[in-house]
This record gives C-alpha cells, structure tokens and sequence, in this order.
C-alpha cells in the first residue's frame, strides 16, 4: 500500500497488523477482547532529525519494515478507510 502522506522529523506511518480473531482452540474473540497490536508495517518515514550542525540522522527503519512497538506507543488515525498509527522512530523496539 503506498500512502501520499510524508511523516515530518524522525515520524514513521506504520499499519497495525491485527491479531487473528479467532484462537487456536477455535474460540472467537470480540472486538473488546483483542490485544492491541504491536506488529506493523511500516508505510512511511520522515526524514530524520537534524544535529546541531543541520544534517539530516537517517533512520534506522525503511518502509516495508515490519516493526515491533510498544503495546500504547503513536496516534491512531484513519487514512482512507485504514486504521494507522503516527510514531517516533524511538517508540520502534525492534525491526523483525
């Protein structure tokens, strides 16, 4: 999925992957019962933030990425029809 949204400084526009609704005994679960994802793809980056001198810090993740993040980390929006969330490349724990 390609966005025409570009994230400003060190932000990174990630899709939530969401869990599977139903558990391996074949119990499904409710909206309310889920867990909040902390798996996503990241669709788009910033960036970076700049140093004292003005450059540019790369980051570390890519689009594509799939990413590993705290469980209540980023702003949850909705971009054409899609839930999304809005972070720092900093509330990122793990590239997987």
């Amino acid at each position: 999925m390609t966005i025409s949204m570009r994230p400003l400084g060190s932000r990174l526009v990630i899709e939530p992957i969401e869990q599977e609704e139903v558990t391996a005994g074949g119990i499904v679960l409710p909206e309310t019962a889920k867990e909040k994802p902390q798996k996503g793809t990241v669709l788009a980056i910033g960036p970076g933030d700049r140093d004292d001198q003005g450059n540019r810090i790369p980051l570390d993740v890519q689009i594509g990425d799939t990413v590993l993040f705290a469980k209540y980390s980023g702003t949850e929006i909705k971009y054409n029809g899609k839930k999304l969330l809005i972070m720092r490349e900093s509330d990122v724990l793990a590239i997987l």
